[in-house]
């Protein structure tokens, strides 16, 4: 496998929907045994489509193909369902493929589910020997450890309580610490991470790039906050209903899946519109995107971009702001800004004035060469006598292309969310 440590060859899992068996224990045996000969299931219907699916079937993995080398860091997006837990427990050893193979090389640390692979009746020392032990380790080799992963999980006055009167964050400060310093090759960590306060999060992500770097340790690492995966992998691999789309630098993976979101969606559909339209102060009549160069969807680069809000106030809304929220495609903030700012020429106002009931049009307007290229989303918020009314949550969701107007100044790729044009002077002194 040369510097390969994880291989993966038409991967594939299976759960049959209602029932968990073929009815008869001789059915079950002989099931059994076709899987482990690799063969066809006998039970299976003839001609049908394995991967289709049916009412009794269904695939959370689908001939999956795949290689990660020694001292990657892997980071694993996708939507919710696309198969990214059932991956992770089959690397782990928690459950077993349908069909396929997966050849690892090295000891396996997992930090799954909040709970998984602790004995809630032992205490947090005596759970650190037992899972030493399930790795493989030696009594002594644990104690030399022993120190370290109290003193990282910061949980030293508990540990000697049973973990089934931990708390959430305080099992997973455990957890993860007995991962990360037990003599594992290979570190996989699920969402579960995200239960821990930010400090313990940004602590957990270091030690986990740490161990890749200084180490040659391999890390899977699954999580919805893009910005966490971006800080800690350098390679990704994205899934799709139990399928990978794509394996790639990582870079290229987040905007691959940001562009699988309908990226062209300038304006908010009426059948949106209604989901808010239940609030007695405001009253949504459409949110769109108007700009002077929209090409199949996509904005220039060169144009300003106006995000247009029509609304209905009652009388009683004697103060109403609408801010806007403008997202990268990792959905970290780029700025936020609302209509009681105005900028001139030379200054930035701020002023407020009452509202009389009515229909209101609201503009907030992106000026051209302000954005770089790339997805980019927006939240609106509406926000009526000082309390939030409405929040439309990717309401607008566009993508700003280079016209090729300002690649003449620069070679290469343009790094960062936002690329204004500043004021520079040099002169001989």
């Amino acid at each position: 496998m040369g510097n390969i440590v994880i291989k993966a060859e038409h991967l594939s899992k299976m759960y049959r929907l209602g029932t968990i068996n073929n009815g008869t224990l001789w059915k079950d045996i002989q099931t059994w045994t076709a899987l482990k000969l690799g063969k066809e299931d006998p039970h299976s219907k003839i001609g049908e489509d394995k991967y289709s699916g049916d009412d009794d079937h269904f695939w959370a993995l689908k001939d999956l193909n795949f290689e990660i080398a020694q001292g990657d860091r892997v980071g694993i997006i996708g939507k919710n369902g696309a198969g990214k837990s059932t991956l992770l427990k089959i690397l782990s050893r928690v459950t077993s493929p349908t069909e396929g193979t997966v050849r690892m090389r090295g000891r396996v640390s997992s930090l799954l589910e909040v709970g998984t692979g602790f004995n809630g009746e032992l205490s947090g020392r005596e759970n650190i020997y037992l899972n030493g032990a399930i790795l493989g380790m030696k009594k002594r080799q644990i104690d030399r450890k022993l120190d370290e992963i109290i003193d990282f999980s910061e949980i030293e006055h508990h540990i000697d309580t049973p973990v089934k009167r931990y708390s959430s964050g305080m099992y997973v400060r455990l957890a993860f610490a007995v991962a990360a310093h037990l003599n594992s090759d290979i570190l996989i960590a699920d969402e579960v991470l995200a239960v821990g306060d930010a400090s313990f999060q940004k602590k957990a992500l270091g030690k986990m790039n740490d161990l890749s770097a200084s180490q040659g340790r391999t890390v899977l690492f699954v999580s919805h906050n893009i910005s966490a995966v971006r800080a800690l992998c350098n390679t990704g691999i994205l899934m799709d209903k139990g399928r990978i789309l794509n394996q790639d630098a990582l870079a290229r993976i987040v905007e691959q899946y940001a562009q699988g979101d309908s990226y062209d969606r300038l304006e908010t559909l009426p059948s949106e519109i209604a989901k808010h339209n239940k609030s007695e102060k405001v009253v949504i009549h459409s949110i769109h995107i108007g700009s002077s160069a929209i090409e199949n969807g996509k904005i220039k680069i060169n144009s300003p971009i106006d995000v247009t809000t029509e609304y209905f106030l009652p009388l009683d809304a004697k103060q109403c702001q609408i801010s806007v929220h403008l997202l990268d495609s990792a959905e970290s903030v780029i700025f936020a800004s609302f209509n009681e700012q105005s900028v001139t020429e030379n200054a930035c106002e701020f002023h407020s004035r009452p509202f009389d009931g009515g229909t209101y049009s609201t503009i907030c307007r992106i000026p051209a060469f302000f954005l770089n290229e790339g997805i980019y989303s927006i939240n609106i918020f509406y926000i009526v006598n000082g309390a939030i009314e409405i929040k439309v949550e990717r309401a607008l969701v566009f993508e700003v292309f280079d016209t090729g107007e300002m690649r003449k100044e620069f070679v290469g790729a343009w790094v960062g969310s936002i690329r204004p044009r500043l004021y520079w002077d040099t002169k001989k002194v």
